[in-house]
């Protein structure tokens, strides 16, 4: 019974999108990098609401920042891969194998990483922040990213346990 028919196929098309946008979007990142050392005056007026000009030290920060969203985009495709797989396990109808198992725990190892990451932008932007220039940039603890690491850690050995159980039954008949 599928009680949500369209669900399976749009998820596939979203990850397919993903899949496509997250390596573009560190392109541009990586080329902002660049053209903020051969531009920085123009990269900093561009990115800056303010008119007074922006200082080095915050210069600095901005392309900490960067250089840490590039080292983000191969970790969350990693996530996106993996998801991707666990998808097509479950449209052809076999899901709880222990391979899914692995892919989750390994989503889940991604998404503790990114958490990490995201606290360690958050405090970059806090220490390079200037009273006329602050980088706003949120580096608040959420309960639901923590939940959402620890389901995947959870979600992972339920399906380890799973898949066993169905590979023992299997064996036994």
């Amino acid at each position: 019974m599928d009680n949500y028919p369209n669900a399976l196929p749009l998820t596939r098309k979203v990850l397919r999108v993903l899949l496509v946008l997250n390596p573009v979007f560190g392109v541009f990142i990586a080329i902002l990098l660049i053209a903020s050392f051969l531009a920085g005056d123009w990269v900093a007026k561009a990115l800056s609401e303010h008119p007074e000009p922006i200082g080095s030290k915050l210069i600095t920060g901005m392309r900490l920042i960067m250089i840490m969203g590039i080292f983000a985009v191969p970790i969350a495709q990693l996530v996106l891969r993996r998801l991707a797989a666990i998808v097509e396990t479950v449209r052809v109808g076999d899901p709880f194998v222990i391979v899914n198992a692995a892919r989750l725990q390994t989503i889940a190892w991604a998404m503790l990483s990114l958490e990490v990451l995201h606290f360690i932008i958050g405090s970059v932007a806090s220490a390079y922040s200037t009273d006329t220039h602050p980088l706003d940039i949120d580096r608040d603890f959420s309960v639901t990213r923590l939940l959402a690491v620890l389901l995947c850690f959870v979600l992972a050995r339920v399906f380890e346990h799973g898949a066993r159980m169905r590979d023992d039954l299997q064996g036994t008949v």
